[in-house]
Formats: structure tokens, sequence, C-alpha cells
């Protein structure tokens, strides 16, 4: 029966070859790969066309459970639609396989953990956007304005346009325009 991997890192300067080089050693004969969130299911093309490419007695590997989803919900959905296609799923580094009783329970303690290790991280980032509130340094739309939008305005009183002034500040025309019109930022 046909063994197919999937591996998937959340962002774009992350490396996948090293889960890629585990699912060629567990002889998954086609791996597919993706640069995207595991939060969520939505837009993960590569995991959508893998689970509708695989058929009753193959089986999907990844590395770890976290590689296909991070939530409990998105985790049992994917696993339901795998049962019901007969497709067993594995990984490498953890004892799961959909195939026996104890792979089955060892992957729902898993999505468990997994979810729980999300909601702490949300839990840590609230708490440090709380703090850095009451300290006065959490302006809440991303990091300070490394030019002054008022040096962008007296360069437009002067009569340069968005492209002169993003020369002259080595800055982006479209930084040039927020400066112009904050309240269309």
């Amino acid at each position: 029966m046909p063994v197919f991997g999937y591996a998937r890192v959340s962002s774009t300067d992350q490396d996948l070859s090293i889960q890629e080089a585990v699912l060629r050693t567990a002889g998954c004969e086609m791996i597919r790969a993706e640069k995207k969130s595991g939060t969520t299911t939505t837009g993960r093309t590569e995991l959508q066309n893998l689970m509708d490419f695989a058929r009753k007695g193959d089986t999907i590997v990844v590395t770890r459970i976290d590689r296909l989803a991070r939530s409990i919900a998105d985790l049992a959905t994917i696993v339901r639609e795998l049962e019901a296609k007969e497709v067993a799923l594995r990984a490498t580094e953890q004892p799961i396989d959909t195939s026996t009783a104890a792979g089955r329970c060892f992957l729902q303690m898993l999505g468990v953990f997994a979810e729980f290790e999300t909601n702490l991280r949300k839990e840590r980032q609230l708490e440090g956007i709380a703090k850095a509130k009451a300290a006065g340094v959490y302006a809440g739309k991303g990091r300070p304005p490394s030019i002054s939008p008022e040096k962008v305005r007296e360069l437009h009183k002067q009569g340069l346009g968005p492209s002169a002034i993003a020369k002259e500040l080595g800055i982006s025309r479209m930084t040039v325009h927020r400066a112009l019109n904050p309240k269309a930022a």
C-alpha cells in the first residue's frame, strides 16, 4: 500500500528539508510540503490535495502530529476524514498509528497538548501586550515609524511628489502615502 508524507512549517523562512528527509527515510513515495500556519486548515492546499488523493489502504506520514494540526477540532476533522477513507495516519517521532487502538488514543492525547500549547502561547502574548501597555510602550500597530510623518509632509509642502519623497528618505511610496493620508491607513 502507498505511503505518502506531509511536511509543514509555519513561516516562509523556516526549512522543510529535515522533515522531508525523515519522511523519505520512513518510506514515503510522495511528499507534499507547504509553509503555512498550523492553527487552521484553511488555505493549506497541499494537505487537502494529499487527503483528496489518498485511497483505502494508503498511509499518510508526518514527523509530528503538530505538523498536521494545532487544534483538537482540526485534528479530529482530519482524522475522521482519513478514517472514513480507511487511510492510516502515522507519525515518525511519536507513537501514533491510527491503524491501532493505542495509536489512536495517543493521537488524541497529543492533540489536546498541541491545542493547550497554542492557547498558552496566546495567553503569554496577551500578558506581554498588557504589560507593555501598562508601561506605556505598546502602540498596538506594529513597530514605531522609522521616518517622521512631519518630515514627509514638509517635503510634500516643498513640492516633492510621493516618488521623490520616497527616494529622498529611503522609504516606500506606500509609507509616504500613509504619512500624507493618516486617516486612510
